[in-house]
């Protein structure tokens, strides 16, 4: 119980401190230019995914994913802190394309916050995945052969029943490739 009061803390801090802003503006004689600075508690400049390092990018990533699951009862990439999660953990994927982790890390939260078409692409791309990888690819091929199913093409169906077989069978993928 404390840990996920410390968790909860954790993100409402993060949250307030996301929302302290501050407006300067400068007037001159021949233009007027408005700036608006997004600050922290600390009072320095918020770095966005882009200009941070590869290995920050995936530390925010992982930030972002505990806040997320503390403040949604269910993720999805649409809501703020998922959405901050999964793009850090893009750009540290991006940055470094050869670090395994990073790409792993990166198809999980698609597989989380129910991104089908990216997760399927992103294991597909990992090559050779772990017990528990496979589960999740796996569910990804499950959701998008049902979706093949649901709009009537069979054969993105089949193909994505195959992909899922082969990395782990499962009840649905069974279920899924009787109706075909």
């Amino acid at each position: 119980m404390k840990k996920i009061l410390m968790l909860t803390a954790f993100a409402l801090t993060g949250l307030a401190g996301a929302q302290d802003t501050s407006t300067t503006s400068t007037d001159t004689t021949t233009t007027t230019t408005t700036e608006t600075t997004t600050t922290t508690d600390t009072g320095t400049e918020t770095p966005t995914p882009a200009t941070m390092s590869a290995a920050d990018n995936f530390a925010r990533a992982q930030e972002f994913a505990v806040q997320a699951d503390v403040a949604y009862p269910v993720p999805f990439y649409d809501r703020t802190l998922w959405k901050a999660s999964v793009d850090h953990a893009y750009y540290a994927a991006t940055q470094e394309a050869g670090n395994r982790d990073y790409n792993a890390y990166l198809a999980q939260l698609y597989t989380k916050t129910q991104w089908w078409i990216n997760a399927y692409n992103a294991w597909t791309r990992l090559g050779t995945l772990n017990d528990q990888e496979k589960q999740w690819a796996s569910l990804s091929a499950a959701k998008l052969a049902y979706l093949a199913l649901q709009r009537g093409d069979k054969t993105a169906a089949r193909a994505y029943v195959q992909q899922g077989m082969s990395w782990a069978d499962s009840a649905s993928l069974q279920a899924i490739m009787k109706r075909l």
